[in-house]
């Protein structure tokens, strides 16, 4: 598949790996027997030429001179493959950074192979390049290979939501009480009353 090139006729954004190494040839032949079932049918799905150049697509519109400017970028599918994988177990970027430097099967899957893999901060910006427009242009081509397998009639489509990690606000005893602290003065003044006997039997 032929992309836009630099000035020097490389192009920083690729849709694949441009060849695979020797270490990732080690690391195949020792799991192929343990990829869990989802894996294995996923990698096929996940190997379509439509749904890779979609991720393509958005990851060299981030910037103007995305395609020929800056350090040579994650392949886009294993971008693909790492927010599946993300999705699939519900993990954090930071987990999902552990997890593909430290397992051989979810090397194997998202084809980061033999290859450093993307530290979290990276991988954080990939949701955000994607947005909920190629998101749908995915589900989309899902349903179409699965009319054209007859797995779906696809007259009707459930999604999942793509959602942005933030940060949680975890409830603890002293942020609880900051948070009665500034609650509606209205409230607060019910309250008040009820202590005081002013409220009105329910």
């Amino acid at each position: 598949m032929t992309r836009s090139r630099g000035a020097r006729g490389r192009s920083v954004i690729k849709t694949h790996r441009a060849q695979r190494s020797f270490g990732d040839g080690l690391i195949a032949e020792e799991i192929k027997e343990l990829h869990e079932t989802w894996m294995k049918q996923a990698d096929q799905l996940l190997d379509d030429a439509e749904i890779v150049a979609a991720v393509y697509e958005a990851l060299a519109k981030r910037h103007p001179q995305s395609r020929k400017r800056g350090r040579p970028g994650t392949p886009a599918e294993v971008v693909l493959r790492l927010l599946v994988l993300k999705h699939m177990r519900n993990w954090s970027y930071e987990v999902l950074e552990r997890e593909v430097r430290a397992n051989l099967v979810y090397r194997d899957f998202t084809r980061v192979g033999a290859a450093k893999t993307p530290d979290a901060k990276t991988m954080g910006k990939w949701g955000p390049a994607l947005g909920p427009a190629v998101v749908e242009q995915i589900h989309q081509r899902i349903v179409q290979i699965a009319r054209d397998h007859r797995v779906a009639a696809g007259r009707r489509m459930r999604v999942d939501t793509t959602v942005v990690e933030t940060n949680i606000h975890y409830p603890t005893d002293s942020n609880l009480l900051g948070d009665g602290a500034g609650a509606d003065p209205n409230d607060e003044e019910s309250h008040r009353d009820c202590r005081h006997g002013g409220g009105q039997a329910a």
